[in-house]
Parts: C-alpha cells; sequence; structure tokens
C-alpha cells in the first residue's frame, strides 16, 4: 500500500551543460521553486460540443527563485562564462602637491575619460586642463594638468573622475544579443516526508532547459533583501524527453 508523502522542502538543482552533462553548477540556496508543464488541447466538435480531443506538444517550465546567490548565477542568462577583466568607473580625492597639477599614481585611466572637479562638485563645473597617462611597466600614473595654473592649487584637494580597465580582482559577465545562453540539463532535487515519518528523495530532471531573458534588480534600503528569480523553458530533447519525475526509495 502507498503511503502518502507531503513536501515543505525547497529543491536543490543541480545543473549541467545539456551538449556535454559537465557539471556547471550545484544550487542550493534557492527559496523557492517551481517545475511544471501544460498541454492545450483543440477539439473535434460536433454540432458545436466537443467531440475528439487532441493534445498540443507539452510546454514546461521550471523556476528558482533566490535572494543568497553567488556572482556566477548571472551567467547563466548570458553564455555561462566569466570575464576577468572589466571597465570600471573611478572617483577619487586628490590632495594637490604641485601648483596646477594633481595625480592618481598605480592606475592609468582609459583614454578620453578623465576629469576634474573641485572636491564635492562631481558633475559640476570641470576644470580645463589636459590628462596625461603613463604607462610602463611597473608603473602606472595619470595626471592631469590645468590650463590656467590657479585653478589648482596646492594643498587643495580636488575630485579626479576617470574610467579604467581592471584586470585583476574583478568578474564580469555581459548580457548583449551575441551572449548567446546555453542549454542545461536541470534536476531538481528534495525531500517528501511520508506518514511513517521517513524522508523520500524526489527529484525532477528538465532534460532541456534555456533560460528566459528576464531580469530584474531591485535594490532597497528598507524590507526584504533584494530577491532574483530565474525561468527556463523547459524544451523537447534529441530523443524526445521532456521532464521525469522520480522516487527513490532504496
Amino acid at each position: 500500500m502507498d503511503l502518502n508523502m507531503a513536501n515543505r522542502q525547497c529543491c536543490d538543482l543541480d545543473i549541467r551543460e545539456y551538449s556535454t552533462n559537465k557539471p556547471w553548477m550545484f544550487a542550493d540556496f534557492s527559496n523557492t521553486t517551481t517545475s511544471g508543464f501544460k498541454a492545450d488541447s483543440v477539439y473535434a466538435k460536433i454540432k458545436g460540443a466537443k467531440a475528439i480531443a487532441f493534445n498540443n506538444p507539452i510546454e514546461g517550465t521550471m523556476t528558482c527563485e533566490f535572494q543568497c546567490h553567488p556572482f556566477k548565477i548571472y551567467a547563466m542568462l548570458s553564455d555561462g562564462t566569466i570575464d576577468t577583466k572589466a571597465i570600471v568607473p573611478v572617483r577619487k580625492e586628490v590632495v594637490c602637491s604641485t601648483a596646477g597639477t594633481v595625480e592618481v599614481s598605480g592606475e592609468a585611466a582609459i583614454s578620453g575619460t578623465v576629469f576634474v572637479y573641485a572636491n564635492g562638485d562631481f558633475g559640476g563645473t570641470a576644470i580645463e586642463g589636459t590628462p596625461t597617462i603613463t604607462t610602463t611597466e611597473g608603473s602606472e600614473k595619470t595626471s592631469f594638468t590645468a590650463t590656467t595654473a590657479t585653478d589648482i592649487a596646492v594643498d587643495t584637494t580636488y575630485l579626479m573622475c576617470y574610467l579604467v580597465q581592471k584586470t585583476t580582482g574583478v568578474s564580469s559577465i555581459s548580457f548583449n544579443d551575441t551572449k548567446i545562453p546555453k542549454d542545461y540539463r536541470i534536476t531538481q532535487e528534495t525531500l517528501d516526508k511520508d506518514e511513517n515519518g521517513d524522508l523520500i528523495p524526489i527529484k525532477i530532471t528538465a532534460y532541456k532547459a534555456t533560460v528566459q531573458r528576464n531580469l530584474d534588480l531591485s535594490f532597497s534600503s528598507s524590507g526584504d533583501p533584494a530577491s532574483i528569480k530565474l525561468t527556463f523553458d523547459v524544451l523537447r530533447d534529441k530523443d524526445g524527453n521532456v521532464m521525469d519525475m522520480i522516487e527513490e526509495t532504496a
């Protein structure tokens, strides 16, 4: 006699690349996971009444919603890769030590991105001048010389703003129309509890899942922590599989 079971445990996700079955991520941080499918029907009718049903192909979906997560999860919305370089904005308060000039050592700004303002006047009136960017082995420097030397005074703090290309200590994921998301084999793993109190492993497998490229990021200083939701369309694989549900009793 089959025992009744119930569930109150979010699924973990075993995510593998569809083309190779290579493991890509084990996601054990979701707060909510869903899976399901639908198959609409069309009907042949007799005098307007439905008489014979024809089922359309199954359309499946899986979702995972989370608040805590690794940065890598966003790569599913791109091509699954993470770059180790990125262009980032920099705002630095710099004290003038030589009249008419301010400089930052250790960083080479991207040409054409250097602007200098009075401290606290970001985006206000830029000081006219010429930047000089020096890059040599073991030494990088960005300096700015005012057109009118008196615009930058000794022992006065100014705000240098520029863009810099970082190649260390940075990870980057690009979202664009040339970065095509991969297909994945995703298995949701959870535990049901039966009437005897035993835990029964349940696995739901989507043989070929592709992410919907929808991302909404909302950051707030009050209320609940930010929540992210990824939705996957479950496709038919090369063998005609769509979705399986497995109960492990031994």
